[in-house]
């Protein structure tokens, strides 16, 4: 096999950003201008080089390009995590300006009037709504259809100076899924992803528990960095990621129990990819409940005078019929 240098030959890195020993510092690795401070940029050239580095995932070079791919995950988390980046940034010499508070950081509710996503009547609003319900903003605004999911949970992270990741983009490292058996996973509503030099990063949706913590520090020997991610994405990764094979530390699972029925998620908990797809598919339903009645019309009354009668009234009946299922539960 022939030497690669993964940072110059495949990221196309200077070799003068390229240090004799390691890595790059995260801003060359991610191909970024030093000290961005913009986390949709730092995903968005993380996604690239992400997706650019998994074409050497197989063959000769299957090793190098999976510790590429945690190091640019690890970077990118890095980058997005405000209390990370900010000890990293001053490790590299950047000076900050003193802050009005002792955080740094803006309320989600604040950051998202900012940004124009929502007003500041339905702040209040979602305020009120929340605390009448005993909610979490981020959860009363996705329940009111204020913001997405994903833009609630980014702001979110940001709130509590944590990293927003998707897991549609960011995949666990299969040894760390070992060492954490999915009853746990399920539980508590989280999955170890990567470990970091100083930490293992965790993907959750909300804080962890101080007990979870002494038992993630306890089974891999660093103590958990919380990375937010919405409760649609947590639920699938677990599915996705936890087969028998990684479950229960590696040990391969006895025989299947018998599934238990999971509830169907409202359409407000949906993501908007999975609402789309639920709006399609009741559209669907509506046009073949009116196609199915005016066949049958048609089969069985042939050239029958009220064939036009009974084809339009099964096609009104059994669309509307369709329509009501469609609206009032499925949808809903």
């Amino acid at each position: 096999m022939a030497d690669v240098n993964v940072y110059t030959d495949w990221l196309k890195i200077p070799k003068a950003d390229v240090p004799p020993e390691g890595p790059p510092d995260h801003y060359a690795l991610l191909k970024l201008d030093r000290f961005e401070d913009n986390p949709d940029k730092v995903r968005a050239s993380y996604r690239k080089l992400n997706q650019h580095v998994r074409g050497y995932a197989s063959g000769e070079y299957a090793e190098q390009s999976q510790e590429l791919l945690n190091e640019l995950a690890k970077a990118m988390l890095a980058l997005t995590d405000e209390g990370r980046k900010r000890e990293y940034d001053a490790s590299l010499g950047r000076k900050f300006k003193e802050e009005t508070n002792e955080l740094g950081r803006v309320p989600m509710g604040r950051l998202l009037v900012k940004a124009g996503k929502i007003s500041r009547e339905q702040l209040t609003e979602a305020e009120g709504f929340a605390e009448a319900r005993g909610l979490d903003l981020r959860d009363a605004l996705v329940q009111m259809k204020l913001v997405p999911a994903k833009l609630a949970y980014r702001a979110y992270a940001r709130e509590q100076g944590l990293s927003y990741a998707d897991l549609g983009e960011l995949a666990p490292d299969e040894d760390v899924l070992r060492q954490f058996p999915k009853a746990t996973a399920k539980r508590h509503g989280l999955i170890p992803l990567i470990v970091d030099d100083d930490a293992v990063l965790v993907a959750t949706c909300t804080a962890i528990e101080p007990e979870m913590e002494e038992e993630l520090r306890l089974r891999f020997g660093k103590p958990p960095k919380p990375v937010i991610v919405t409760p649609a994405e947590m639920t699938q990764a677990i599915t996705r990621y936890y087969t028998p094979e990684v479950d229960q530390g590696g040990a391969a699972a006895g025989p299947a129990k018998a599934k238990t029925k999971v509830p169907r998620k409202s359409f407000a908990q949906l993501d908007e990819g999975q609402q789309r797809e639920r709006r399609q598919l009741g559209i669907i339903a509506i046009c073949w409940g009116a196609i199915i009645p005016a066949a049958a019309a048609y089969f069985l009354l042939g050239d029958s005078d009220l064939l036009v009668v009974w084809a339009l009234l099964g096609a009104a009946i059994g669309g509307g019929l369709a329509a009501a299922w469609a609206f009032l539960i499925y949808w809903k």
